[in-house]
């Protein structure tokens, strides 16, 4: 027995030419997200240690010392998508309201990151604690962009 296929050609509607290219959805591209003021500050350690890193929205920042001494420099295009990307991630807000146990640790690095209105902070003092993920993720970007 044999099997018979049958083919029907039909025009279709709405096909365009293979040169010509695709209508964009605006919609479909979202702009990158609106920064945060982001604000990061090491404090401690065996001398006393007073950094403060602060970016802006558009990835310009400062890093100020103890002892007043600032440098000012501007975020890489993919660090500031990054850092974006990194603050809105929702486990900061859940880090930020846990609160930081007092630590036996001598000279540990105490760490305040705020972002926005939500800070979230840490002891560096392994093994006794471990570091918030989302918060020493961008602690660990902020230190190496500006570093």
């Amino acid at each position: 027995m044999a099997a018979t296929v049958a083919v029907i050609l039909t025009p279709l509607a709405g096909c365009a030419r293979a040169d010509t290219p695709a209508p964009v959805d605006p919609a479909a591209t979202p702009a990158p997200a609106p920064g945060v003021k982001v604000t990061l500050v090491k404090s401690g350690g065996i001398v006393g240690l007073t950094d403060t890193i602060t970016v802006r929205p558009d990835g310009s920042w400062t890093r100020t010392d103890r002892s007043g001494t600032a440098r000012d420099g501007q975020l890489t295009e993919a660090e500031l998508d990054r850092l974006r990307q990194l603050t809105a991630d929702p486990r900061l807000t859940a880090e930020a309201a846990v609160t930081v146990p007092a630590t036996m640790c001598a000279d540990a690095f105490n760490y305040r990151l705020t972002i926005g209105s939500t800070t979230s902070s840490y002891v560096d003092c392994p093994p006794q604690a471990t570091p918030p993920p989302a918060t020493a993720e961008v602690v660990g970007l902020l230190t190496r962009a500006t570093g």
